[in-house]
């Protein structure tokens, strides 16, 4: 990169960060602070949304696993985001809403007790500060590989980031957050659709890319043959006529990928994929927090539609560039080098001055709008959930907004912990998937159980107790520390896992209805009344009642059907 390009990375970011201190200084309450004062409107949001939801992590770990293993992840950022979505802003956060939480760990509280809503912050902050560790990677190998900075500076250059993100998130909360990710999403399209045209250019476009797959075996399958492609104008070898290995045509279509581990079919990898994407918008209160923030229940779900509607064709773009370089670089991988090194490898051999710039752009500000989402969201677990209901009971409300912020800084930086766990795992994904299955899924199972069904009260810690237990079993025999006793393979496979792990769960809690009363959501209403400091629920900020083409759940239907298109039809 030179000095031009450099340019448009520091003006474009810095004037986005100026104006996310310009707005801090309208934030003066705790309601402020932690929803926004319910008062954003949904085009906003969504950008928020999608800003939170794509990452630099995912620029290098999902271009890195689909160089390695194909497209078929595809489905948790079309279908299972979309469904994700809707679940959450349709179904599950509506409640929390109504009830005037100010953290989605709250609602479990008033649903199953005080336990768990420790519980669901500590898991969350756990989970969370993980995918920082893992982005902060990440970020250091664009640095190195497509800048090509020394370590040293890498590192100074990631901490002072950190530091100026977390001052204007301590400062402005969810309102500076969301307003400075609208402007960073932008950023973020522009640098993607740059990369993406250069090499799809450079890759022969579609037909060049299908013709050349065709002529690659499955490295999974071939790998001990020591052989990596067919020079041009040559016949593939017999491994892929006689069908004794898949060619790497089959990677595009998800309904003909085997997985090399445990060839499992690919129904069953897509069911995984969708959980994972489910949990995600429900568990993750970086993105509640969004949702909870909205000026009404119409915002709030028009909100979700939008952010996974502009998403889908973002995440396509990131996804086709890992086939891309399989087509480029078909050996990548041999020797030292990991497929998470491909996109700083392609941006820094595709791109031209400007065009370099300005996707480096893109990848700083999915870094910061994450970042702040992570920070605002993490510290909100922290003091609403951990420290106000266990630690300092009864203090103000600019007590807590104190803390609030100063934990903003320190969950930012317990992200740099992970990154030891980051490294030592063969993609950044294998990494992020082996955790999410421990106590995340469960607790998703409890989200969901606690809105769509009238368990007990008690059924949560149930439940929790049932699914943590049976994934924590499953990570320690992955990781090859449970030591004299291995549950059978069926039960362990990576992708059966989330299935199990949601059955597991939600068994333990309809169990419990053999012991304890029943209970409904519903009985929340009638028992609570709405925090003073938070505007009434309204449905939505129009006079009269919504026409036909202003209600949402037609866009909802609209894209569920065009995202089961896209995965079951277009690419399987």
């Amino acid at each position: 990169m030179n000095f031009w390009d450099w340019l448009i990375v520091f003006v474009l970011n810095g004037a986005i960060i100026g104006y996310g201190f310009y707005l801090s200084r309208k934030t003066i309450s705790s309601s402020e602070w932690f929803l926004g004062g319910r008062s954003l409107p949904w085009w906003g949001l969504g950008l928020s949304i999608l800003a939170t939801a794509v990452d630099n992590a995912d620029l290098v770990s999902v271009t890195g696993l689909v160089y390695n293993n194909g497209i078929h992840i595809l489905t948790v950022f079309t279908l299972a985001t979309v469904l994700g979505c809707c679940l959450s802003a349709f179904i599950v956060v509506p409640w929390m809403y109504k009830l005037g939480c100010y953290t989605n760990a709250e609602f479990l509280e008033y649903r199953f007790g005080k336990s768990l809503r420790l519980f669901s912050a500590l898991i969350q902050i756990q989970y969370r500060t993980a995918i920082l560790g893992l982005m902060v990677w990440s970020f250091y190998l664009m640095l190195t590989g497509m800048v090509g900075l020394q370590p040293g500076m890498a590192w100074t250059l990631i901490v002072l980031l950190v530091l100026f993100t977390a001052a204007y998130t301590m400062l402005g909360g969810l309102a500076s957050v969301v307003w400075t990710d609208a402007l960073q999403s932008l950023i973020i399209l522009l640098g993607c659709a740059a990369i993406f045209i250069s090499v799809w250019n450079a890759a022969g476009g579609w037909s060049g890319v299908e013709e050349r797959l065709s002529t690659l075996p499955d490295p999974h399958w071939v790998k001990e043959k020591g052989w990596v492609g067919t020079p041009a104008g040559e016949e593939p070898p017999p491994e892929i006529s006689t069908g004794k290995t898949q060619p790497l045509t089959n990677w595009i279509h998800m309904g003909s990928f085997v997985d090399e581990e445990n060839h499992t079919h690919p129904l069953a990898i897509q069911l995984g994929w969708i959980i994972i994407g489910l949990g995600y918008y429900t568990v993750n209160h970086t993105q509640t927090m969004r949702l909870m923030g909205a000026r009404s229940l119409w915002d709030m779900k028009m909100a979700a539609i939008f952010g996974a509607a502009i998403g889908i064709p973002l995440m396509l773009m990131i996804i086709l560039l890992g086939l891309f370089g399989r087509v480029l670089y078909p050996d990548l991988t041999v020797g030292d080098v990991k497929a998470d090194a491909l996109f700083p490898i392609l941006a820094d051999d595709f791109l031209t001055t400007g065009l370099k710039g300005l996707v480096m752009a893109g990848i700083v500000s999915a870094t910061i709008s994450t970042f702040d989402s992570m920070g605002s969201a993490i510290s909100a677990l922290f003091t609403r959930d951990i420290y106000a209901r266990w630690i300092r009971r009864g203090q103000s409300e600019k007590h807590y907004l104190l803390v609030g912020r100063i934990a903003t800084v320190g969950v930012l930086l317990l992200g740099f912990l992970y990154i030891p766990y980051v490294i030592s795992h063969r993609n950044m994904i294998d990494a992020t998937q082996n955790l999410v299955s421990v106590f995340v899924t469960p607790l998703f199972t409890i989200y969901v159980m606690g809105v769509l069904t009238p368990v007990p009260k008690q059924s949560g810690l149930v439940g929790l107790l049932a699914g943590g237990t049976y994934g924590l079993c499953c990570f320690l025999q992955r990781q090859e520390w449970l030591i004299g006793f291995e549950l059978p393979e069926i039960l362990v496979n990576r992708w059966y896992v989330y299935l199990w792990s949601m059955s597991i769960t939600a068994g333990g809690m309809l169990l419990s209805l053999l012991f304890w009363k029943p209970q409904s959501v519903s009985e929340l209403t009638t028992q609570m009344t709405l925090p003073s400091d938070l505007p009434p629920v309204i449905e939505h900020p129009f006079q009269g009642p919504l026409p036909v083409w202003r209600q949402p759940r037609w866009y909802a239907l609209s894209l569920i059907l065009f995202s089961l298109w896209l995965t079951f039809y277009c690419f399987w």
